[in-house]
């Protein structure tokens, strides 16, 4: 029997479809066959032309593989699937934490295995025939196998944490599991380039040479200690670029793949990586994490107001309510607040590249930090002209284009 909260739980279900189906169509109006002017001196039309056809491509995959989830959910939703779940783990276990891990374990390995096909059409088909992919079959699915045991280990084991501090402390368990979860968070910022990323990749030391001593002179020059410098194989799945700062404190490291060392000068590898240190200079990486603690131990007393309301686990057709049912559906109702408070660390993301960026272009070289921005676009078959009001909803960065422009204004600054 449906009841009015079922009916809330679906419309904000089909409103966040629809929201990000608009979205996505807005930047197809940005679609164009002519190369735009303000990006004439980045891509040419060959490439312009290459990068819209990605473009497309990907927008055509995303829209099938959304309508899919919100069909799935909807009929979960609809024809009771949640119950149906419920009822049957029920019938292996009614132990709290027993029935809540394979309630949820079940549900996340049947939603991963259905879109697994998108996943497969994304590397094989997509990313190959824009000579992206490097992601063997027998990697793609070694991954998925240690995917969904990192996920079911660590993953279940925080969550029977959770659910055993519920049952006993009751309505207060947030303060405890907030607690565990935060010590559980800055644990993994730690440490999670040294128990999960070997898993998957190979990170070894940047050897000695030209590269490490430029890296080595620019750390010293800003008062960054940087004794770990690690060059992981990321050319093993993709050609893709990336560089990265992990770890806090003693841990912190710099992590840089291999295909951008293929594709950068040393110079401009230097200038990614003064960008990444302006990050830690400039506290953001402790902010991150103060942030994600916030928003999760406010997260945390919400549910906890209403975990064991009738209500909650009647919106998805169970009586009597349970930790796990309430779960699901006050992550649904959560998820316009989620919508608002993702906007708004999507506007501090963007300023804080902007300062991390003026980090860079004030201690080293704004030419070399816009020069890497630019190759790396043009590698990636990155998007130059999205809609503004997509920016604003999905981009934790500025757009490239807003990048160089504040860079430009540094281009007299002599290091």
């Amino acid at each position: 029997m449906y009841t009015a909260l079922f009916f809330v739980v679906v419309a904000i279900v089909t409103a966040g479809f629809l929201l990000d189906c608009w979205l996505d169509y807005l930047n197809t109006t940005r679609w164009s066959d002519r190369l735009p002017d303000e990006v004439k001196d980045i891509y040419d039309e060959e490439k312009y032309a290459r990068q819209q056809a990605y473009e497309k491509a990907n927008y055509r995959l995303g829209l099938v593989s959304g309508i899919f989830n919100f069909l799935l959910v909807l009929g979960m939703l609809l024809l009771a699937g949640f119950a149906w779940l419920n009822t049957l783990t029920a019938g292996i276990s009614l132990h709290p934490v027993w029935w809540a891990l394979l309630f949820f374990g079940l549900l996340a390995f049947a939603s991963d295995l259905l879109n697994t096909p998108f996943s497969v059409y994304d590397t094989f088909v997509i990313e190959e025939k824009f000579g992206f992919n490097k992601t063997t079959v027998k990697t793609f699915v070694l991954d998925k196998i240690k995917g969904w045991l990192v996920g079911g280990v660590i993953g279940g084991l925080l969550l029977a944490l959770v659910i055993w501090i519920f049952g006993k402390t009751g309505s207060y368990f947030w303060l405890l599991a907030w607690a565990v979860i935060s010590a559980f968070s800055v644990f993994m910022a730690m440490f999670y380039s040294n128990l999960i990323v070997p898993l998957f990749n190979k990170q070894t030391p940047l050897e000695a040479g030209e590269l490490r001593a430029a890296i080595e002179e620019f750390s010293g020059k800003v008062g960054f200690r940087l004794d770990n410098i690690y060059v992981i194989d990321g050319s093993r799945r993709s050609t893709r670029a990336n560089a990265y700062f992990t770890g806090l404190g003693p841990k912190k490291r710099i992590v840089l793949y291999d295909t951008l060392l293929n594709d950068l000068t040393p110079d401009e590898v230097v200038a990614v990586l003064a960008h990444e240190i302006g990050h830690y200079k400039k506290r953001h990486v402790a902010q991150g994490v103060l942030l994600s603690l916030l928003q999760t131990g406010v997260l945390l007393y919400l549910f906890a107001l209403v975990v064991e309301s009738p209500a909650l686990s009647q919106a998805l057709g169970v009586t009597p309510p349970n930790f796990h049912i309430g779960m699901v559906a006050f992550g649904i109702l959560y998820s316009p607040v989620s919508t608002v408070t993702g906007l708004l660390m999507n506007m501090l993301s963007r300023r804080n590249e902007y300062q991390a960026d003026t980090f860079a272009a004030v201690n080293y070289r704004p030419q070399a930090l816009a020069s890497a921005l630019k190759k790396l676009s043009v590698k990636n078959l990155s998007n130059l002209t999205p809609h503004p009001i997509y920016v604003f909803f999905n981009y934790s960065h500025p757009t490239l284009l807003q990048r160089l422009a504040h860079l430009k204004t540094f281009e007299n600054h002599e290091s």
